[in-house]
């Protein structure tokens, strides 16, 4: 195992900056949307799964695998202001190269909106949209070690502003069956621009270096997850700048932090813990829970309790088909429902 993974390690730690603030950063978030109920459901991040679900490929195309052949999913978001999100899959596996593969395409449709001039007169409308088609592929190389990439296209328009650009993801999983252990490492949104909305104004791409491992526990249904996101930037917390002259937003005094705290809060938030319960002999219905500690700290309101941060969901097969639901909390303001439904075409024949 170690044989493995040690390279893996020491490229990481390479990478590794100390840059702060996360938002704002880069061009083409939307690539880090959740795909699917699943995934929302799990704290928005599952890298570390290798089982039948094509969506988990978007993410990590290491876990790609036999049990893909002829599965097709459809997802759709609900999200806030009337944004249309989704993502639509569908994995093949090739018996002579034994090699495992997956196409989809994730859309976003940001609506209809008002064009006004410099006296807020309406003069018309516009739309805004994303798209980002994928295809991927993955192969076992070691009888525990398993490869996979992808290659995203990137087609942006908001207004009369256009971008087109390229990312790939690159995966390596360690696969051990006999204790149920899976541990990844994922180079996600590896590319640039091809076109830009301004001329020459090239702008970074969300990459995001990501470890985590997964562990089905013997004698209970469940599988547990721990995702460790942004490994190349130690430094995630938002440089407030209130919080330097030692105030808030409502003009209270803040109570300086010491060095530690700062330290385990940082810390945690680069982390996101998920479940899962994996009900009956075949797994047919399943519950699911995440914390994203990251979504907490930032979304959550001074002085207010909230929900932010924490997910959940659930997952039942009825006949050939499986439907998944999940919702997200984000903010005082409420959270988003995704929904998603996938098959096999396999079961039609």
């Amino acid at each position: 195992m170690l044989k493995h993974l040690l390279p893996i390690f020491i490229l990481c730690l390479c990478f590794s900056s100390l840059q702060g603030q996360l938002g704002g950063r880069a061009t083409y978030e939307f690539l880090n949307m959740a795909p699917s109920a699943r995934v929302s459901a799990l704290g928005g991040n599952l890298i570390t799964v290798r089982d039948d679900d094509v969506n988990l490929a978007y993410a990590n195309p290491a876990m790609l695998n036999p049990l893909v052949h002829q599965q097709i999913a459809f997802n759709h978001n609900f999200h806030f202001g009337g944004i249309s999100h989704g993502y639509a899959a569908y994995g093949h596996y090739l018996k002579k190269p034994a090699i495992s593969m997956h196409a989809g395409i994730q859309y976003v449709n940001y609506g209809t909106f008002d064009q006004t001039n410099e006296l807020g007169e309406v003069e018309g409308d516009f739309k805004a949209s994303e798209y980002a088609f994928v295809l991927g592929g993955a192969k076992m190389v070691d009888e525990r070690l398993a490869l996979g990439a992808n290659i995203k296209m990137i087609s942006s328009q908001l207004e009369s502003y256009t971008s087109l650009g390229f990312t790939s993801d690159l995966a390596a999983m360690y696969i051990d069956t006999a204790r149920s252990l899976n541990i990844s490492v994922v180079f996600r949104n590896v590319g640039t621009q091809v076109s830009t909305y301004r001329e020459d104004n090239y702008e970074p791409l969300p990459f995001d270096l990501q470890i985590g491992l997964s562990k089905k526990l013997r004698y209970l249904p469940f599988r547990f997850s721990l995702i460790y996101h942004h490994l190349d930037r130690w430094n995630v917390i938002y440089d407030d700048p209130n919080r330097e002259n030692n105030t808030i937003n409502f003009g209270e005094i803040d109570t300086e932090r010491s060095p530690t705290s700062i330290w385990i809060d940082n810390f945690f938030r680069h982390l996101i813990f998920n479940g899962e319960f994996l009900i009956g002999k075949k797994e047919n219905f399943r519950m699911r829970l995440g914390y994203n500690h990251f979504l907490r700290k930032e979304l959550s309101v001074e002085n207010f309790r909230s929900l932010a941060g924490f997910s959940f969901g659930l997952g039942v097969k009825i006949n050939r088909f499986r439907l998944d639901y999940g919702r997200t909390n984000y903010h005082l303001a409420g959270g988003i429902n995704h929904l998603s439904i996938a098959t096999n075409l396999q079961e039609f024949k």
